[in-house]
């Protein structure tokens, strides 16, 4: 008999500022629902370990989508993007997430982003703190100034300097199959899409200007951060959660910049008793 995982993946299609995507995604479990956004370039295998946590599944339904250009969701059809430069900004990022999550009809979701997806937290704390039940922020900061540069998308650069430069910024201690199955997920994005993305992580996203606005008595705020990144450190982190009142952060030992892809067993000893806190309220 074949072993499957209890992950399914389906699309939905959204509208968003117009136009229409046709936006994969995986879920699994039953409960509360957890959507999770993936860091910049990259797709939903980085919460693949999520995905089949069985403690985690039999109180939440996780979903992890591709963002539009990413992995299964292809660039819509209807829309002539090859026209413009790739750059996802603020405004596109926060409709799309409202928007996949009403499609759903998901009753409060919790939100859990790494990387960009850490910063967005940020964003959708401040701009919609009546949507969501909690944010969980992995490798989030005030700020990320000067990572989106020509380097991450030029012909005289190649593509595997992107899944290079993930390698360094995964944990040493992280173990060495993870860390090779996150920096082959990173190669396989669009060329463009890395340094798009990095538009909205480094330009548009300012948590300086929002953080004043949030109230952890609406919306619950988490914040969990590897030792071992560089990109967003521990003290980045900490200066961010303490300009949150009643905003809780945690430094994770043994991971880097991807922890839920390239130490998942260290991740889920972080990640469970906050879901566990947020289930019991």
């Amino acid at each position: 008999m074949a072993r499957h995982d209890k992950t399914i993946g389906r699309y939905v299609y959204l509208t968003v500022q117009g136009i229409e995507y046709r936006v994969y995604y995986e879920s699994a479990g039953e409960g509360i629902p957890l959507v999770c956004q993936h860091t910049a370039g990259a797709h939903a295998f980085q919460w693949r370990h999520v995905l089949e946590d069985p403690e985690i599944t039999s109180r939440y339904r996780v979903i992890a989508w591709d963002l539009p250009f990413h992995g299964k969701s292809l660039p819509p059809v209807e829309d002539a993007h090859w026209t413009r430069p790739y750059n996802l900004t603020r405004a596109f990022f926060l409709e799309f997430i409202t928007a996949f999550c009403a499609a759903l009809e998901l009753d409060q979701p919790v939100f859990m982003g790494c990387s960009m997806g850490g910063q967005v937290a940020v964003d959708l704390a401040a701009e919609h703190p009546d949507q969501f039940r909690a944010v969980i922020g992995v490798e989030s900061s005030l700020a990320s100034p000067g990572y989106y540069l020509d380097q991450w998308y030029h012909p005289r650069i190649s593509n595997e300097a992107k899944p290079a430069t993930m390698y360094s910024l995964c944990a040493p201690t992280s173990p060495e199959k993870y860390i090779r199955e996150t920096i082959f997920g990173y190669s396989q994005g669009a060329p463009m899409v890395f340094k798009g993305d990095l538009y909205y992580y480094s330009v548009d996203y300012d948590g300086h200007k929002v953080v004043d606005r949030i109230d952890t008595s609406r919306i619950p705020v988490y914040f969990l951060t590897g030792e071992y990144d560089f990109a967003t450190s521990p003290a980045d982190t900490r200066a961010l959660a303490a300009r949150i009142k009643g905003a809780k952060f945690q430094e994770m030992t043994d991971n880097g910049h991807f922890p839920m892809s390239e130490n998942p067993v260290k991740f889920m000893e972080y990640l469970r008793p906050i879901l566990g806190e947020i289930a019991a309220r």
